[in-house]
């Protein structure tokens, strides 16, 4: 199957950059090349590091990108790696960076990823298929209190005590080892009249999996700061989000380096000494236009915010 993947809120990233033509860019979360493409563009003596944990997505962006060139360098890691590749590359700093977070419509689309909770699939979810722990294993090994909190922390789901439950019971009677089969059973513990009400009962449940299986919020809190590091001064990071968890991340990193101040309000100065580091571009997120909406219905979650290092 191709890689296809529509590049979400693409004009606003590339104004929200500020892209110089002899800058070095980091597109931190590949996918199909779509932003890459466009930063491509606009680079004369510029340079851009492309990373993506999916082989699929490397060789995709490698065949759209290649009219590029020596302008590009691809590797496949997580972006949690960032600092380090750089490093490796002699590069101490970026004038941009950019991070479409979540699922790309490729693996959604691609059955055989388990992604999908409206394809029947083994529960796979892996991001990174180098990696050994699959949804599968989740579903079957975690204790019904470690579902429990997966589903209500990273699912939002009021139903996560009873879905849990139900997981539990129908797992002692076999492996649970399809999306479809998991589908029955999330099914099972939400009551029908929240189901006709809320879309796709297995929607929250597939999202909490896919994201405690690639620690998906553990490493973007954890390289928020360093991708800020990396930014030469004036240097922008523009992040995708497509859910209020990964947006809060952001908002909160943001605002922090911002206003990284310590000191009790009651302080008439500051004592801590800690300096801000840059400033929100964004005050509140930006959102895709009603045209793209109505052109891609995978918009619809987006938010872009946008940070200025100083």
């Amino acid at each position: 199957m191709s890689f296809v993947h529509k590049s979400i809120l693409l004009n606003e990233v590339i104004e929200g950059l500020k892209v110089k033509n002899d800058g070095i860019y980091v597109d931190a979360t590949l996918g199909g090349g779509g932003h890459a493409y466009e930063i491509c563009k606009l680079l004369d003596k510029g340079r851009l590091i492309g990373i993506d944990q999916d082989d699929a997505a490397i060789l995709a962006a490698g065949n759209r990108l290649n009219c590029f060139n020596d302008k590009v360098t691809l590797i496949r890691s997580n972006y949690s790696y960032t600092k380090k590749i750089l490093s490796e590359l002699n590069i101490t700093g970026v004038d941009g960076i950019i991070m479409d977070l979540g699922v790309s419509s490729h693996q959604i689309d691609t059955s055989e990823r388990g992604f999908s909770y409206r394809v029947n699939a083994p529960l796979d979810m892996r991001m990174d298929t180098r990696q050994e722990l699959t949804a599968k294993d989740i579903i079957n090994g975690y204790s019904e209190k470690e579902l429990y909190r997966v589903i209500r922390d990273y699912g939002e789901d009021k139903f996560a005590k009873n879905i849990a439950k139900h997981i539990v019971l129908d797992r002692s009677n076999g492996e649970i080892t399809t999306t479809f089969q998991l589908n029955e059973v999330i099914s099972k513990g939400i009551p029908m009249k929240f189901q006709k009400k809320s879309g796709h009962p297995s929607k929250r449940t597939f999202q909490a999996i896919r994201i405690e299986l690639n620690g998906e919020l553990e490493v973007l809190r954890d390289s928020l700061d360093d991708m800020i590091e990396l930014l030469n001064p004036e240097g922008r990071i523009c992040i995708i989000t497509f859910h209020s968890l990964e947006d809060r991340l952001v908002k909160s990193s943001f605002k922090k380096n911002e206003d990284p101040c310590t000191c009790p309000k009651s302080f008439p100065v500051c004592v801590c000494n800690n300096v801000a580091k840059g400033k929100s571009v964004t005050r509140k997120p930006i959102l895709p236009s009603r045209v793209e909406l109505a052109a891609n219905s995978r918009a619809k979650s987006a938010k872009l915010r946008i940070f200025e290092r100083f």
